[in-house]
């Protein structure tokens, strides 16, 4: 049987495979479409980052408010604290 490290080689291709697949590509999609195609990848990327960004801030955001709403619940024991003592 096969082993788990043939495995792993068998879908890697090498150099000629790669040129073969540039060729079936050029001939399938001719040359004209294929910049087309590549900006639909590149804006496809980049929208994929910008939403990534966008939820990053999202939980900054959140931690941020987070972090403010236990510094007012410390500060109103504090106060509490000191009313009581008085």
């Amino acid at each position: 049987m096969f082993s788990s490290d043939s495995l792993l080689l068998i879908g890697a291709p090498t150099g000629w495979e790669w040129i073969i697949i540039v060729v079936a590509v050029l001939v399938l999609f001719g040359g004209k479409k294929i910049p087309e195609f590549m900006r639909g990848i590149g804006k496809g990327i980049r929208e994929f980052n910008d939403a990534k960004e966008n939820v990053k801030k999202e939980i900054e955001t959140g931690m941020t408010e987070k972090d403010k709403d236990e510094e007012i619940r410390r500060l109103k024991q504090q106060l509490e604290e000191k009313n009581a003592a008085q």
